[in-house]
């Protein structure tokens, strides 16, 4: 995974106010989706588009703890 959407305020503020449009976890902040599931979709493949590169760097904060960077900006920031 390339570092250039984390240098990105603008792909980072929207990141942090995304939301899961479906399933059973609908509604729900993508940063704030368990971990097994984030996995699963590691695992399993993750959709095309929009949403699969959202919840690819989802995968790569939580593999490296960073899951509070997008918390932080979610509460700080507003979704443009």
């Amino acid at each position: 995974m390339a570092l250039e959407p984390l240098m990105d305020k603008k792909f980072l503020t929207e990141l942090a106010h995304a939301k899961m449009p479906f399933g059973k976890y609908q509604g729900k902040y993508l940063i704030d989706l368990p971990e097994y599931y984030v996995i699963w979709y590691k695992n399993k493949g993750f959709p095309s588009g929009k949403l699969g590169n959202q919840l690819m760097m989802v995968y790569e904060l939580k593999l490296n703890g960073l899951e509070n960077l997008l918390r932080n900006i979610r509460n700080n920031f507003q979704s443009k």
